[in-house]
């Protein structure tokens, strides 16, 4: 992991396909290596979420996000951000579909920890590498690789 630059990210959407749904919240982590250079919290506003679950979901640390009204202003937004960096995903299927049209290598993060995407998947990462419960499952992630990566 030395000298690569990737980004790890997770999606909330509200909906499995993206003609359905609207990212509710992406959280990105920029990283060079085993540094952290900078994150990406954007979440849409409330009242164009029509999902309470996902609402309750994701009501933590709302000073920590940048709020927009599209789905859209998220994913251009990401794609300046992200430049060319390789993109380690949760290899599940929305993060895939609402991901499509951005050309950046696209990986599964699980792959580093020798762990495959599950539904439990954040569950035995966290017991894997004894991590303290978050609701920022990237910064989770990055723990994990910190972990994993150690000399």
């Amino acid at each position: 992991m030395n000298g690569k630059k990737y980004i790890i990210l997770e999606i909330i959407p509200t909906a499995v396909d993206p003609k359905n749904g609207e990212i509710a919240q992406l959280s990105a982590l920029k990283i060079n290596g085993l540094n952290l250079l900078d994150r990406f919290d954007y979440r849409l506003v409330d009242e164009k979420i029509n999902n309470n679950d996902i609402i309750n979901m994701i009501s933590y640390d709302n000073d920590s996000f940048t709020y927009v009204k599209t789905t859209r202003t998220i994913l251009s937004r990401f794609k300046k951000w992200i430049e060319d960096y390789d993109l380690f995903i949760i290899d599940n299927l929305y993060t895939r579909n609402y991901l499509y049209n951005i050309k950046n290598n696209k990986e599964s993060v699980f792959k580093y920890m020798d762990m495959e995407c599950s539904d439990d998947v954040i569950e035995k990462m966290m017991d894997k590498y004894k991590l303290q419960p978050s609701n920022h499952i990237v910064d989770l992630i990055y723990e994990a690789l910190l972990f994993e990566n150690k000399e």
